[in-house]
Protein backbone atom coordinates (compact mmCIF):
# COMPACT_ATOMS: atom_id res chain seq x y z
CA UNK A 1 0.00 0.00 0.00
CA UNK A 2 1.11 3.53 -0.65
CA UNK A 3 -1.76 5.62 0.73
CA UNK A 4 -5.21 5.41 2.32
CA UNK A 5 -7.78 8.15 1.65
CA UNK A 6 -10.99 8.31 3.69
CA UNK A 7 -14.35 9.29 2.20
CA UNK A 8 -16.59 11.68 4.13
CA UNK A 9 -20.27 12.11 3.33
CA UNK A 10 -21.15 15.79 2.94
CA UNK A 11 -24.32 17.62 1.93
CA UNK A 12 -22.55 20.49 0.15
CA UNK A 13 -19.05 19.63 -1.07
CA UNK A 14 -18.13 23.24 -1.88
CA UNK A 15 -19.12 24.45 1.62
CA UNK A 16 -17.24 21.54 3.17
CA UNK A 17 -14.16 22.25 1.04
CA UNK A 18 -14.19 25.84 2.35
CA UNK A 19 -14.35 24.56 5.95
CA UNK A 20 -11.48 22.13 5.32
CA UNK A 21 -9.47 25.02 3.82
CA UNK A 22 -9.67 26.73 7.23
CA UNK A 23 -8.01 23.63 8.74
CA UNK A 24 -5.24 23.73 6.11
CA UNK A 25 -6.50 21.51 3.29
CA UNK A 26 -6.69 22.71 -0.31
CA UNK A 27 -8.84 21.48 -3.17
CA UNK A 28 -6.98 19.06 -5.45
CA UNK A 29 -9.82 18.41 -7.88
CA UNK A 30 -13.60 18.33 -8.31
CA UNK A 31 -15.73 15.85 -10.24
CA UNK A 32 -19.40 15.73 -11.20
CA UNK A 33 -20.62 13.09 -13.68
CA UNK A 34 -23.17 15.50 -15.18
CA UNK A 35 -24.83 18.82 -14.30
CA UNK A 36 -27.20 18.41 -11.37
CA UNK A 37 -25.56 15.22 -10.08
CA UNK A 38 -23.69 15.01 -6.74
CA UNK A 39 -20.30 16.68 -6.48
CA UNK A 40 -17.11 14.92 -5.38
CA UNK A 41 -14.17 17.01 -4.12
CA UNK A 42 -10.67 15.82 -3.16
CA UNK A 43 -8.84 17.94 -0.58
CA UNK A 44 -5.28 17.51 0.63
CA UNK A 45 -2.55 18.91 2.84
CA UNK A 46 0.78 17.36 1.97
CA UNK A 47 0.40 13.58 2.11
CA UNK A 48 -2.98 13.80 3.90
CA UNK A 49 -6.03 13.56 1.63
CA UNK A 50 -9.79 13.37 2.16
CA UNK A 51 -12.53 12.73 -0.38
CA UNK A 52 -15.67 14.84 0.25
CA UNK A 53 -18.62 13.20 -1.43
CA UNK A 54 -22.23 14.27 -1.89
CA UNK A 55 -22.98 10.71 -3.15
CA UNK A 56 -25.23 9.06 -0.56
CA UNK A 57 -23.67 5.61 -0.92
CA UNK A 58 -20.03 6.63 -0.47
CA UNK A 59 -19.90 7.02 3.31
CA UNK A 60 -22.04 7.41 6.38
CA UNK A 61 -22.49 10.61 8.39
CA UNK A 62 -20.72 11.12 11.74
CA UNK A 63 -17.40 9.58 10.70
CA UNK A 64 -14.33 10.08 12.92
CA UNK A 65 -10.88 10.80 11.46
CA UNK A 66 -7.68 11.06 13.49
CA UNK A 67 -5.35 13.72 12.08
CA UNK A 68 -1.77 14.00 13.30
CA UNK A 69 -0.48 17.58 13.39
CA UNK A 70 2.73 19.34 14.43
CA UNK A 71 1.03 22.27 16.22
CA UNK A 72 -2.15 21.46 18.15
CA UNK A 73 -2.10 24.92 19.77
CA UNK A 74 -2.64 26.55 16.38
CA UNK A 75 -5.72 24.41 15.68
CA UNK A 76 -7.12 25.17 19.15
CA UNK A 77 -6.43 28.90 18.73
CA UNK A 78 -7.82 29.14 15.18
CA UNK A 79 -11.08 27.44 16.18
CA UNK A 80 -11.40 28.92 19.67
CA UNK A 81 -11.39 25.57 21.46
CA UNK A 82 -9.26 24.05 24.18
CA UNK A 83 -7.00 21.06 23.86
CA UNK A 84 -6.78 18.20 26.31
CA UNK A 85 -4.16 15.59 27.16
CA UNK A 86 -5.26 12.03 26.47
CA UNK A 87 -3.99 9.23 28.73
CA UNK A 88 -2.16 7.64 25.79
CA UNK A 89 0.33 10.50 25.44
CA UNK A 90 -1.40 12.72 22.89
CA UNK A 91 -2.58 16.34 23.14
CA UNK A 92 -5.86 16.58 21.21
CA UNK A 93 -8.59 18.83 19.86
CA UNK A 94 -11.82 17.54 18.33
CA UNK A 95 -13.81 19.51 15.74
CA UNK A 96 -16.95 18.78 13.75
CA UNK A 97 -17.22 19.74 10.10
CA UNK A 98 -20.44 21.29 8.72
CA UNK A 99 -21.92 17.79 8.24
CA UNK A 100 -21.14 16.50 11.73
CA UNK A 101 -18.09 14.43 10.77
CA UNK A 102 -15.54 14.49 13.59
CA UNK A 103 -11.87 15.31 13.16
CA UNK A 104 -9.70 14.56 16.16
CA UNK A 105 -6.38 16.37 15.79
CA UNK A 106 -3.49 15.13 17.89
CA UNK A 107 0.21 15.49 18.53
CA UNK A 108 2.49 13.82 21.08
CA UNK A 109 2.58 15.63 24.41
CA UNK A 110 5.91 17.48 24.60
CA UNK A 111 8.25 15.99 27.20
Amino acid sequence: MTKVVPFLRVADAEASAAWYAAVGFRVEWRHRFAPGLPLFVAVSDGDASIFLSEHTGDARPDTLLYVYVDDIAAIARDFGVGSHDAPYGMREVELRDPDGNRLRFGMPIPQ
